[in-house]
């Protein structure tokens, strides 16, 4: 029993060593930095809490909520809210609050609830996000994968960074 158990394992651990290989790109030096949580945490909490954007609902509705109560815009700057769209993958969306603009092309997010299996629910922090769209313009990302340690294959439909301070017409 345990020389099977031992197979499993070694075939486990090849697997996951394999799954690095399917990037494009290289591995990008990003930060591991998952929090130890006392509990599930879903992405839109967190962002609302770290980011002060007060919105409700799924992640993929914050940006039509967002109108005329936050500025929106193509641009991240640290304390703005990125969106992530609804897709077949990300059937809520997602949110992740930018920690860091390392260039015009790359972002590291904090956020909750990206990686699956054991680290599913835990707060991600420093993690990197890359822009891939046609026109520089934050409309299509790839996200740092950690259970590959890499930025992973799949392209996410972005509509944009929600900025951390009211619109000038929501402040009557």
């Amino acid at each position: 029993m345990s020389a099977i158990l031992l197979r499993l394992f070694l075939l486990a651990v090849a697997g996951g060593a394999l799954s690095a290989c399917g990037s494009t790109r290289g591995p990008i030096a990003a930060g591991y930095g998952y929090e130890a949580s006392s509990g599930y945490q879903s992405c839109v909490p967190y962002a609302r809490a770290r980011s002060g954007i007060d919105l409700r609902g799924d992640g993929w509705q914050w940006w039509e909520a967002a109108a005329g109560r936050y500025d929106r815009g193509q641009t991240p700057r640290p304390g703005a809210v990125l969106v992530l769209q609804r897709t077949s993958r990300l059937r809520d969306g997602h949110v992740a609050v930018v920690a860091r603009v390392m260039g015009p092309r790359e972002i590291r997010v904090d956020h909750a609830n990206w990686a699956s299996g054991g680290l599913k629910g835990r707060v991600a922090r420093d993690q990197a996000v890359v822009d891939v769209s046609e026109r520089n313009d934050w409309s299509a990302v790839r996200v740092w994968y950690p259970p590959a340690n890499v930025v992973g294959n799949t392209v996410f439909p972005a509509y944009g960074f929600i900025l951390p301070y009211r619109s000038w017409a929501s402040a009557e």
